[in-house]
């Protein structure tokens, strides 16, 4: 069984040999790359920005249209999430949801 330090030795070998690797397969990409923007006419305005574009955080939807509203007040409700006291106190008091529907 090798000892740690034969290992260590090792390990700093194959990571210079990785090294030595991502460079020369570096240059021979950026040669096709080169190679192919020279055969379609592409400059580097055509391809964008070097950023991948950014996912949306989660809960940061698009707005949704109301669906009911408060003729007394202006207030408006999508539908969604929990009802606003408005609503909820507008039906303990007997009135129905579709007296509000927009």
């Amino acid at each position: 069984m090798a000892s740690l330090q034969e290992l260590l030795a090792q390990k700093e070998s194959l990571d210079r040999r990785i090294e030595e690797t991502k460079k020369s397969e570096r240059g021979t990409a950026i040669a096709k790359v080169r190679a192919l923007m020279d055969e379609y006419g592409l400059t580097v305005a055509d391809l964008g920005s070097r950023s991948a574009p950014k996912a949306k955080p989660a809960g940061t939807g698009n707005k949704v249209a109301a669906k009911y509203r408060n003729t007394s007040t202006g207030e408006t409700w999508s539908g969604r999430g929990l009802q606003p006291r408005w609503l909820k106190a507008a039906l303990a008091s007997g009135r129905k949801i579709e007296d509000f529907a927009v």
